[in-house]
């Protein structure tokens, strides 16, 4: 027999939803064949069977929520017939039989737990799992709880589905409306990846001290620079030159100089990150993904243009893979596309700061006292007050200011 678990989904992703089923109890399968499908918060994926055989039993449902390494099901050797009766022989004739037997040691606990000392190894996993031991029906000598107890306790709490659903569902209840409103409504179900962002990005409110800082930038001389060098550009390195490269610059200057930006808490540490992995927010049909382009620091402008484009082709097709949108320190989201004016950006947990672009707009400015018309863009720094203070924060908005309305900063490392 071979366990199917769900497997390591990458960092800071802890538990997926079940999507579907391929295969159904009893079918027979080939190794590395596509088993059940696994929706996160971010993407699918599939998990291939570890071995050829049989599929047992489901452990796992259509629409729950498994934690990493929870127990899926398995794979039994055999004929497709095997698993059915296997299964269905203990819920039925076998119940009568094993009620005794299982009453016996259930009740054992209960009779000596309050007497009995535990195990060192059972003391360390009940406090490392937070499951209290005494709940833990004892296999040991006179019903005491064995380390194998705890064991299988913790994997039984690991593949339970989490609860997650049920705060949303109390939130969302609402007045039925009027019959002739009723008629002209549409209620359609939230997908599960939808109710998984929902939920974790109200995690990230709850969580963190998150606030948003405001400053404009005059995009005149990023824009003249675009207009001169777009077609060379384009020309020499195979792809459009956008205003993001600009940015993700801009960026890591400025998380250079404020590396509390660039940090993260870690129960009661700070992490300060001396690598910048720049997350790219890119809308897609199922909703915002958020990839990751690595080591901007010794990136060219040109690499991080081609990195991009190439991430937002395969985020539209559906084709990235989620150690692609692992592991970022600072986000980078651009309204303007759609265009947005302002907005207060949600913090891409665990990061600290994520800033917002939006529409370039012309506004008259004073420039040395006379009024000018000038293409301005505003900017929004969201930030977690319990790592950024204040004055990092609008320092941090002015490096990026200073470096857009003076490009050859970036250029020169200023």
């Amino acid at each position: 027999m071979t366990e199917i678990r769900v497997p390591t989904l990458g960092e800071s992703v802890t538990e997926a939803t079940i999507g579907r089923w391929f295969k159904k109890a009893g079918d027979a399968v080939a190794v590395d064949e596509p088993l059940v499908e696994l929706e996160t918060d971010k993407v699918t994926i599939e998990v291939p069977a570890p071995s050829a055989g049989v599929l047992g039993e489901i452990s796992a449902k259509d629409g729950e929520t498994v934690a990493v390494g929870a127990l899926l099901g398995q794979i039994n050797d055999g004929a497709a017939a095997a698993p059915k009766p296997a299964a269905a022989a203990p819920a039925k004739a076998a119940a009568p039989a094993t009620a005794a037997p299982a009453a016996a040691p259930a009740a054992a606990p209960k009779a000596v737990a309050a007497d009995a000392p535990l195990a060192p190894s059972v003391r360390k996993l009940s406090a490392e799992s937070g499951i209290d031991a005494a709940t833990v029906p004892g296999s040991g000598k006179d019903g005491r709880v064995t380390k194998g107890d705890m064991l299988a306790a913790i994997e039984k709490a690991a593949s339970a589905p989490t609860p997650v659903n049920q705060p949303a569902a109390s939130v969302q209840v609402r007045a039925p409306s009027p019959a002739d409103d009723a008629a002209r409504e549409e209620r359609v179900k939230m997908t599960r990846l939808r109710q998984t962002i929902a939920r974790r990005l109200k995690d990230v409110q709850n969580t963190a001290a998150m606030l948003t800082t405001f400053n404009e930038v005059d995009m005149t001389n990023v824009m003249a620079m675009r207009s001169q060098y777009k077609d060379v550009f384009e020309k020499k390195h195979g792809a459009k030159l956008g205003f993001m490269g600009f940015f993700t610059k801009a960026v890591v200057q400025a998380l250079k100089d404020i590396p509390a930006v660039n940090a993260e808490i870690d129960g009661s540490d700070l992490i300060y990150k001396n690598y910048y992995h720049i997350g790219i927010a890119v809308g897609t049909d199922k909703g915002l993904v958020v990839p990751v382009v690595r080591d901007c620091d010794h990136k060219s402008i040109s690499d991080i243009e081609k990195g991009i484009a190439d991430f937002g082709r395969r985020a539209r097709d559906g084709q990235l893979k989620i150690d692609e949108m692992q592991g970022g320190t600072f986000t980078i989201t651009n309204g303007g596309i759609y265009g947005s004016l302002m907005s207060t950006p949600i913090l891409n947990a665990p990061q600290s700061g994520i800033l917002g672009m939006h529409k370039i707009q012309e506004r008259p400015m004073v420039v040395g006292g006379k009024i000018e018309v000038r293409p301005m863009m505003y900017l929004a720094l969201s930030y977690d007050h319990r790592v950024i203070d204040g004055k990092e924060a609008v320092t941090f908005l002015v490096r990026v200011k200073e470096s857009l309305e003076d490009p050859a900063r970036l250029v020169l490392d200023l």
